[in-house]
């Protein structure tokens, strides 16, 4: 059997290694370029793949509406001596006769101790009734218990104290100093005040969200917006519930960056510049510049905007284009908001894949080069 001179060794592993690449997909992190954009509508594919300028910027610029109702701003600040459900009141009535409605013989008072404030705001007095307290300063109900008894008794002369209660609490709970129940009182009327009380957020006060329950209505806010926005900053009320959570958006890193992963968001609003940055920026030796891709189903009324179209119904398959090298590549991805659920992947430089080629090809002459070289030793 002849075997082959060692001369022509190399050529022939070489045009191996070719035919074997040829033959067979190198390793990579995901599609090129050329593969995304044959899945364009364009191609007949499902997505609208979009080169990203500074009108689709403006057009995607979106971020999370968080606000309270104007029935919450509106709401005033609860005075000191409000009368609320769960209060417990005192009540001394003095009648101007030797034998009146309530007084006995003796004396001409009548002392009510620990009159409690029913749920729903009322309270029971001899021969007045039931008598709403609930929203009165103890004068006002003084006042409207006097009117309800002059009828049956001469001048009479009403006094009410305010002894105690329960009404007038709050419920913190979730990422605060100090969860629990807290009264209000003269320096904690308002919602910034009682987080204060409670030792504030125990998270990153820039991903904090407030969330306010108040019967049936609820309101969010981002916790930094309280003081940038004082209008925020609204009034308390007996049995409201505040919920202090982190922020649970986030989206997906994959492709040619320093780490693959799904990513929360560090900041209220997110641009594709930091959310590159965020996990650990471009590889330089494998990432491709030109290749940034956000990946969203926006709704067909953004994505009307973007494509110049009105026939769009449901939500579209978006692909953003970002090309970092272009003059201006870096504000525009700067300014390019990410959104909860995107998808942000990197396509490898065609420089990656020559590379892998190259070792490939070079693997199988090591060996037989150590031959050639003992051979002609």
């Amino acid at each position: 059997m002849n075997s082959v001179p060692f001369r022509w060794a190399r050529p022939i592993a070489m045009l191996a290694a070719v035919a074997l690449a040829a033959s067979c997909s190198l390793p990579r992190v995901g599609p090129n370029k050329r593969e995304i954009y044959a899945g364009s509508v364009q191609k007949e594919g499902d997505a609208f793949v979009v080169s990203v300028n500074d009108r689709v910027t403006r057009a995607t610029a979106v971020v999370p509406a968080l606000g309270f109702s104007q029935a919450f701003q509106s709401a005033g600040q609860l005075t000191s001596d409000t009368i609320r459900p769960g209060d417990v009141l005192g009540l001394t009535i003095w009648e101007n006769v030797d034998d009146g409605l309530l007084a006995g013989e003796v004396s001409n008072s009548t002392v009510l101790e620990e009159v409690q404030v029913d749920s729903a705001g009322f309270i029971f007095v001899p021969y007045a009734g039931r008598v709403r307290a609930s929203g009165n300063t103890p004068d006002q109900l003084r006042k409207t218990i006097t009117t309800k008894l002059e009828d049956q008794t001469p001048d009479p002369q009403v006094q009410v104290r305010r002894l105690a209660g329960d009404g007038s609490t709050v419920s913190l709970v979730g990422a605060i100093g100090a969860p629990g129940v807290y009264p209000i009182e003269r320096p904690t009327r308002t919602l910034a005040t009682m987080l204060a009380q409670a030792g504030g957020v125990s998270i990153q006060p820039d991903i904090a969200q407030i969330t306010m329950i108040r019967g049936n209505e609820q309101g969010k806010v981002w916790f930094q917006d309280l003081y940038d926005h004082p209008q925020l900053d609204i009034a308390l009320r007996g049995g409201d519930r505040i919920l202090i959570e982190e922020d649970t958006r986030s989206f997906t890193a994959l492709g040619a960056t320093s780490s693959q992963a799904r990513v929360r968001f560090e900041s209220q609003d997110l641009s594709a510049l930091e959310a590159i940055a965020q996990v650990g920026g471009l590889i330089s030796t494998s990432s491709d510049p030109t290749g940034v891709f956000v990946l969203r189903n926006e709704p067909a009324e953004i994505a009307g905007q973007v494509l110049g179209r009105d026939d769009l119904q449901g939500a579209q398959r978006m692909v953003y284009v970002l090309n970092l090298t272009q003059p201006n590549g870096l504000f525009i991805a700067r300014d390019f908001v990410i959104r909860d659920g995107d998808t942000l992947y990197v396509t490898e430089a065609p420089y990656a894949q020559w590379t892998k080629t190259i070792s490939l090809l070079a693997a199988p002459l090591t060996p037989l080069a150590n031959i050639n070289t003992l051979a002609g030793g």
